[in-house]
């Protein structure tokens, strides 16, 4: 897992690649009835949260504490 990395993304920024770029996915896959899937949502959140901290986007630290964005909450 990343520990002491140089240069790691914001929660901010983490939100909004996901809205940009992951949430329209879901949406596309869970919510062709129009209905917010929360639960996918939530899971694909930590899934790419996970692969964040893997690949050393963001630290241990990050991936543990973060809070799932409004997007993924009711």
């Amino acid at each position: 897992m990343a520990k002491n990395l140089p240069h790691v993304m914001t929660w901010i920024q983490a939100c909004a690649e996901f809205e940009e770029s992951i949430l329209p996915m879901v949406q596309e896959t869970y919510e062709q009835d129009g209905e917010p899937d929360y639960p996918a949502r939530s899971e694909e959140w930590n899934n790419w949260t996970d692969s964040l901290c893997k690949n050393e986007q963001i630290s241990d630290w990050q991936y543990e504490n973060w809070d799932q964005p409004d997007c993924c909450d009711r």
